[in-house]
């Protein structure tokens, strides 16, 4: 894939949600919500202050994130459904 966000976008993967419930419960597809976590998979080369100077982005490729339940765009690149989103829409990086 040749996708390169710019400035302070990032690009995201979804991370699959969990099968079953803590108490082992299935979910079916239907009852299923979009997870909101996710992969880095490209970052835009920051954001810029007024005077010009560059604000380095602060998620790495590989990073695994959290984010808002309505972040982002989504796009689908290669077959792949994916979310373009500012980085000030991720709420931290999950270590």
């Amino acid at each position: 894939m040749a996708f390169k966000p710019l400035h302070d976008r990032v690009l995201v993967k979804r991370v699959q949600s969990e099968e079953k419930t803590k108490g082992g419960l299935i979910i079916p597809d239907t009852a299923k919500e979009k997870p909101a976590e996710g992969e880095v998979v490209a970052v835009g080369a920051g954001a810029r202050k007024d005077s010009g100077e560059l604000i380095a982005p602060s998620v790495a490729v590989g990073d695994r994130i959290l984010f808002g339940k309505w972040s982002g765009t989504e796009v689908t690149l290669d077959g792949v459904e994916m979310l373009i989103m500012k980085e000030s829409d991720i709420m931290g990086i999950i270590s």
